[in-house]
C-alpha cells in the first residue's frame, strides 16, 4: 500500500502493551461450554433488543420475547465476527508499514486477540444455534475515494474504532447482567476486557490520523465527518435484523424493522449508544457539527 503521503504514526503503547501481555489468557481453554443453554432465560440483555421500549415487545409472548433475544444475540456475535474478519485484513495489511513500525509490536498483540475473539464469538454461535447470521451489506466508501490517502486512511481506523465502541457499550452492560446464562456473561466480559486496551489505541490512532489531516488540508474534515455519521447510523441498522425477527417467529419483519429503528424510544436509545463515540469525534473536530 502506498504510503507517501502519511507521516509515521508514533503512539506511547508501553501500557496497553504491559497490559495485553500480563493479562493474557488461553481461550481454547478458558470457557466452560456447557452443552445447551437454558432457553427460560435471555441470551441477550432485554433492555438491549430492538424492540425495547416499544409496545412492539410489550405485544409479543414471552415465548417470542425469550426467542428474540435468543436470535439478536446470535446476530450480535455475528456481526462481531465479520466486523473482526474485516478489521483484521486492514491491520495485517499494514502491520509491517514503515507508518506503522512504532505501533508494530502492539498491531501484534491487536491480531492476535482479535482472532480469538472471531473464535468464541463463532464457537457460541455454532454450538447453540448452528450457524452464524451472513454478514450484511457494507457501507460503501465510494463518497470518500476523492479524498487524500491519509484522509481515507483516518477513515479506515475511524471504522474500526466505531465498530469497537458500539460492540463495547453491549459487552459491558451483558458483562454484569445476572440473568443472561453464564457462559453468555463471560464471553461478554472477557470481549470486554480486551476491548478496552483496543479502543484505547484506537482513539489514540485516530487522533494522531486526524491531526495530519487538519495540517494537510483541514477542508475534508466536513467530509470525513459527514462520512461517518453515516457510519454511525449504517452500524446501528445492522442490529435491526429482518432474520432474527423472522427466526423468533415474529410475522413482516421488513415492516416491523422500519417501524422499530424509527420509533422515538429506539432513537433515544440510539443516543446512548452513540453518545461516547459522538462526544469523541465532536472532540476531535470530526463529529455532527463539523459537517457542512
Amino acid at each position: 500500500m502506498a504510503v507517501r503521503e502519511i507521516e509515521p504514526v508514533q503512539l506511547e503503547l508501553d501500557r496497553l502493551e504491559n497490559m495485553a501481555e500480563s493479562g493474557y489468557y488461553n481461550p481454547y481453554t478458558m470457557f466452560d461450554w456447557p452443552d445447551t443453554i437454558e432457553h427460560d432465560k435471555p441470551w441477550m440483555s432485554e433492555n438491549l433488543v430492538t424492540l425495547a421500549g416499544t409496545p412492539m415487545w410489550d405485544n409479543l409472548t414471552r415465548e417470542q420475547q425469550l426467542a428474540l433475544t435468543r436470535e439478536e444475540s446470535m446476530n450480535f456475535f455475528s456481526l462481531n465476527i465479520h466486523g473482526i474478519r474485516e478489521l483484521l485484513s486492514e491491520v495485517v495489511m499494514r502491520i509491517h508499514d514503515r507508518v506503522y513500525a512504532d505501533v508494530s509490536e502492539f498491531l501484534h498483540h491487536f491480531i492476535g486477540e482479535e482472532n480469538e475473539h472471531m473464535w468464541f464469538f463463532a464457537q457460541f454461535c455454532l454450538r447453540y444455534s448452528g450457524r452464524l447470521y451472513p454478514a450484511q451489506p457494507t457501507l460503501q466508501a465510494s463518497s470518500v475515494e476523492h479524498l487524500s490517502e491519509v484522509a481515507r486512511e483516518l477513515i479506515v481506523f475511524a471504522r474500526i474504532l466505531i465498530f469497537e465502541e458500539i460492540v463495547d457499550y453491549f459487552n459491558a452492560l451483558m458483562a454484569t447482567d445476572q440473568t443472561l446464562p453464564a457462559i453468555a456473561r463471560e464471553i461478554n466480559r472477557v470481549h470486554h476486557q480486551d476491548e478496552s486496551r483496543h479502543v484505547a489505541f484506537g482513539r489514540m490512532i485516530f487522533t494522531n490520523l486526524v491531526g495530519q489531516v487538519a495540517k494537510r488540508d483541514p477542508a475534508e474534515l466536513p467530509t470525513v465527518a459527514a462520512y461517518l455519521e453515516n457510519y454511525l447510523q449504517y452500524s446501528i441498522g445492522t442490529l435491526y435484523n429482518p432474520a432474527a425477527y423472522r427466526a423468533a417467529g415474529i410475522p413482516d419483519a421488513l415492516a416491523l424493522r422500519r417501524e422499530a429503528i424509527n420509533h422515538p424510544a429506539r432513537i433515544a436509545e440510539h443516543d446512548k449508544i452513540l453518545n461516547r463515540t459522538r462526544k469523541f469525534l465532536t472532540k476531535s473536530g470530526v463529529g455532527r457539527e463539523a459537517i457542512n
